[in-house]
């Protein structure tokens, strides 16, 4: 079995995987990192773990899950089956490594454009050859409420609604539109940028929103919200098999 980690900005993600399906997931604060892990290995029987972080997160404690299991850290010089055109290869997340690596396992020689919608959304694209040609970085929902609220005098700190219309007809409906409404139009119009270059586009949805979101978008999409824990587990499995 491996033991899957993701070091996300706001919380932790541990996943145990039997092959290729998750048996158990996990959600935690950074603090539990080291004592959710230490229940993980009592309860299966765990031969590899992999670990990507875009938070930060101590060597201390790095040193200490390497105590407990021999694990690989997602890092740029990873190899990888596709080519990275990226101009400043070195500055890739390692979330976004993990999802391009894979749509291309799971979706071979197709155009691809992941989208991740968490703390922020990234949108990611991989074209037919395997070339990894870079995407965008956009604020996210709750960023988008927060920075509402801290930027200015009066507007308030709201939990995320659909809105009930795309004309706001109070301050609460109208920061509901203009932030849900807004994220909506902006994937919708990035996909349609997309698909105006690459006729046959394969579409994946995954974070954090992506329930939330999904629901709202008229565009064809596959929503997977593990699809990072996932692209994960198959760079583990790719290396382990070089």
């Amino acid at each position: 079995m491996n033991l899957i980690i993701d070091v996300g900005n706001t919380r932790v993600k541990v996943a145990v995987f039997e092959q290729d399906k998750i048996v158990e997931l996990l959600v935690f604060n950074k603090n539990r990192i080291i004592s959710e892990v230490k229940k993980i290995l009592k309860k299966y029987q765990i031969d590899d773990a992999i670990m990507s972080s875009v938070s930060s997160i101590s060597s201390k404690k790095i040193e200490k899950l390497r105590e407990l299991v021999s694990i690989t850290l997602v890092s740029s010089t990873i190899t990888t089956p596709f080519k990275n055109l990226y101009s400043t290869p070195k500055t890739l997340g390692v979330d976004r490594i993990a999802l391009v690596f894979g749509a291309v396992i799971k979706y071979p020689n197709k155009n691809t454009l992941v989208i991740d919608a968490g703390t922020c959304i990234t949108f990611d694209f991989v074209n037919k050859e395997k070339e990894y040609l870079g995407g965008a970085i956009s604020p996210g929902v709750e960023m988008r409420y927060k920075s509402l609220h801290q930027l200015t005098a009066k507007l308030p700190l709201l939990e995320k609604k659909k809105p009930e219309n795309f004309i706001g007809n109070s301050t609460k409906e109208s920061i509901n539109s203009g932030v849900v409404n807004g994220v909506i139009q902006e994937i919708e119009g990035v996909i349609q940028q997309y698909k105006k270059k690459y006729l046959d586009l394969t579409v994946v949805l995954t974070g954090g929103d992506t329930n939330f979101l999904s629901k709202q978008l008229k565009s064809s999409i596959f929503a997977n919200q593990n699809f990072l824990l996932e692209g994960l587990n198959e760079i583990l499995i790719f290396n382990k098999n070089k």
